[in-house]
């Protein structure tokens, strides 16, 4: 797969940099894609955090405090990607203040995911879209920076920079988890509020990955996100469930602009030549 070339021993790469807000914001929508490719001569795998997730709830009776919860969330990730079978061949913790990305100046939250990406010349870029999945200022605000940062990279016209994707949850899947929350009992998402689940139209997705051959992968990993298992899911220890949930990911093509009515892609790297 002939999609870039390292410039240290000319062995050809292709290289995905996933740019988020937070740990376990990497854990959904995009493992399994790192899972199945993880063994792959070639892979290289860049993971951007804008923030420690310091600011996060603690789960009840969880030996943490907002002192130290950064932390833990760090090594939880890390655990986390261990579990999958692919730890990031480069990770980078951009430091901001976790719920506070979105008051980060613009140009300085671009320029400092341009570093990265600058650096990396990664082929496909994944990032949040303007939905942010659950509307949170944070998912919006990198996800913007990191859309800006692309479009930096995609004007020089080089081997980098040929696909960007935002992940999402298409309409009709987040009407059919919605419809089976209501009959558990559970809280329904209103894609009206603030870290609320919301979807996309099912015709904006534009890569569609089946995830089943490692999903067990997938939700080894978010398990070891433990500090926040209260709020990743309304019964963590229903594996089968989440096994479930983890089965496809589905990803918006930013960019290139995609064909009216074209069929959907398997893989982030489907194409790329």
């Amino acid at each position: 797969m002939a999609i870039g070339v390292s410039p240290d021993d000319n062995d050809e790469v292709y290289t995905l940099a996933v740019v988020v807000a937070h740990p376990d914001d990497d854990a959904y929508g995009i493992a399994g894609t790192v899972a199945l490719h993880a063994a792959e001569d070639g892979f290289r795998f860049v993971l951007v955090h804008a923030t420690d997730g310091e600011g996060g709830d603690i789960r009840p009776g969880f030996p943490a405090t907002p002192e130290t919860l950064g932390r833990i969330r760090r090594a939880e990730d890390e655990a986390a990607w261990r579990a999958v079978g692919r730890s990031p061949d480069r990770h980078v913790w951009l430091g901001y203040q976790d719920g506070e990305v979105d008051r980060a100046p613009f140009d300085e939250l671009v320029d400092a995911v341009w570093a990265v990406l600058e650096e990396e010349q990664p082929a496909v870029v994944f990032t949040f879209g303007p939905d942010g999945i659950f509307g949170h200022p944070d998912h919006i605000a990198i996800g913007a920076a990191t859309d800006a940062a692309f479009t930096r990279g995609a004007a020089l016209d080089g081997p980098a920079f040929r696909r960007l994707l935002h992940g999402a949850v298409p309409e009709s899947v987040f009407r059919r988890w919605n419809t089976q929350r209501a009959d558990l009992g559970l809280t329904v998402f209103d894609p009206t509020l603030k870290y609320h689940m919301r979807g996309v139209p099912d015709e904006d997705i534009g890569v569609v990955v089946d995830c089943r051959e490692v999903a067990d992968r997938i939700v080894s990993g978010l398990l070891e996100h433990r500090s926040q298992h209260h709020v990743m899911s309304d019964d963590p220890d229903d594996v089968a469930r989440w096994q479930r949930v983890v089965s496809r990911e589905w990803h918006v093509v930013a960019w290139p602009p995609r064909g009216v009515a074209k069929p959907h892609l398997t893989d982030v790297f489907q194409g790329l030549t």
